[in-house]
């Protein structure tokens, strides 16, 4: 089910009326029984895997508990091997073995290699790392192993970040299911603006985006220069308000029902390193690539060589997290690379500072950082839109040729959604930046909130009627992050 869908607009209303008016002891049914309902909806084979997925888990989990600290490991690597090997059956075996075939063909072997007709079950990759996270965790001694199946299912299984996200860790949500949610006005009003928010992001913003961004991605060949750039630009934007937009709306589904996640976004854009930008972009894979990748691979505290490989590494796992595809996994390794790169360069990039500017806290300087490091991110991006590294090749060699006509309409891809609906997107980026600027200087809720109750509503009117009249209807338009 999406969030975006009428099937949600019933489901919904229907799951807040009947949650605050069950009882806290039987709580647990209903929103158990909701999320199995809710996730069922992509494909009820799903379920099972999920619901195998729970069982495995908190079985490994109890069996730790109760065991000796001396005998745990085996279980701790169980829970590793289940975890990462039902995630590559599903996702990567397919990828791995063609891969091996390109490879054996090149060097004129051929061999018939296995292939399974297998579909991703959406969300896995999410609940997947989430549980993995648990079962790491319990065997440090972070958290205690749930002893009840039904918190550890709702842990699993709770629709609102089930299939993209945030990835929560268990000391943060597993307690928030044992407390009593009574109805706070203010945490359901908070909940209902960011589900709008989102939907705003996703189906006003993203999905508009979309048309011109797949036209041209998908037809590379025609297109040159300023059309590949606007392209890349304009995916930039919708791939942040896709994943942003997911975001928001299962932040704010669990806080109408008094739940809070983990925060995923921090204004990312308006970050002045790529340093930085993992840090404000999704912050629950990077936190949990920093936990359980980076630091086992000995983080910092290393040789500076050491420390590269352990950024690398981690990178180069974190790309091909997002998708069984080369394009993921050079999108990763090349933000590796950028970031070594940037610690490598830091004190020359200071004095640099220091010379042209008056110094880091230059508003010039801190604009230029910003314009930098979006374009780094902008470049890389290419790789992950694109639909293979020879695609992503032939956008970055094209972008730079531009002939005596081609700021021409047809040139520039205007033509794909014409004049009046180009226009709509490029005021449609200008209000998405404008608002994250005020919002990353805390204006938006202080504006919001001191409004009287009739002024908020008609904003909140305005933005709802938005989605109805503005927003991509009738195609099914998917999170793009539902694939990884």
């Amino acid at each position: 089910m999406l969030f975006n869908s009428f099937q949600f607009a019933i489901f919904f209303p229907v799951l807040i009326g009947l949650y605050y008016f069950t009882p806290h002891r039987y709580r647990w049914v209903l929103l158990l029984s909701s999320s199995y309902f809710f996730y069922s909806f992509a494909k009820i084979e799903y379920l099972f895997i999920l619901m195998g997925s729970t069982l495995v888990n908190y079985t490994l989990g109890r069996l730790m508990s109760t065991a000796q600290k001396n005998k745990r490991k085996p279980y701790m690597w169980a829970g590793v091997f289940l975890n990462i090997g039902t995630l590559f059956l599903f996702k990567y075996f397919n990828f791995f073995n063609k891969s091996a075939a390109g490879v054996l063909g090149t060097l004129n072997i051929h061999q018939d290699i296995p292939m399974f007709e297998l579909l991703l079950p959406v969300g896995i990759s999410f609940y997947t790392f989430q549980s993995l996270g648990y079962i790491i965790d319990v065997y440090n001694d972070k958290v205690p192993a749930e002893r009840k199946l039904h918190i550890f299912a709702l842990f699993t299984a709770f629709f609102p970040p089930l299939l993209s996200g945030p990835i929560n860790r268990a000391r943060d949500l597993m307690p928030q299911f044992r407390q009593p949610r009574a109805f706070d006005y203010q945490n359901v009003t908070q909940g209902l603006r960011l589900i709008l928010w989102g939907l705003v992001k996703k189906m006003v913003i993203a999905d508009h985006l979309a048309v011109y961004v797949n036209h041209v991605y998908n037809h590379v060949g025609d297109y040159q220069g300023i059309a590949l750039i606007i392209a890349t630009l304009f995916y930039t934007v919708q791939i942040y308000c896709d994943f942003s937009g997911y975001t928001d709306m299962a932040r704010g589904s669990a806080q109408v029902l008094g739940y809070d996640l983990m925060e995923n976004f921090r204004h990312p854009y308006f970050s002045r390193s790529l340093h930085e930008f993992w840090q404000r972009w999704h912050i629950s894979l990077s936190t949990w690539f920093r936990d359980y990748v980076y630091v086992p691979l000995g983080g910092n505290r290393v040789t500076i060589w050491r420390w590269r490989y352990n950024i690398f590494i981690t990178f180069l796992i974190s790309g091909l997290w997002h998708g069984a595809n080369w394009t993921f996994v050079v999108w990763g390794a090349l933000h590796g690379f950028i970031l070594i790169l940037e610690n490598a360069t830091r004190h020359f990039q200071r004095r640099l500072a220091d010379r042209l500017f008056t110094g880091k806290a230059s508003r010039l300087n801190q604009g230029i950082q910003v314009a930098i490091t979006m374009s780094m991110i902008s470049f890389a991006w290419i790789f992950f839109r694109a639909n293979s590294v020879s695609d992503a090749f032939t956008i970055i060699r094209k972008m730079f040729l531009i002939g005596i006509d081609g700021f021409g309409l047809k040139q520039a891809g205007i033509t794909v959604v014409g004049i009046p609906q180009f226009i709509f997107l490029l005021l449609m980026v200008v209000l998405l930046f404008g608002a994250e600027m005020w919002e990353r200087r805390g204006w938006v809720q202080e504006l919001v909130g001191n409004l009287p109750l009739t002024v908020r509503w008609a904003i909140y009117t305005v933005a709802f009627w938005s989605v109805l009249i503005s927003g991509v209807f009738g195609v099914k338009q998917e999170f793009i992050y539902f694939q990884f």
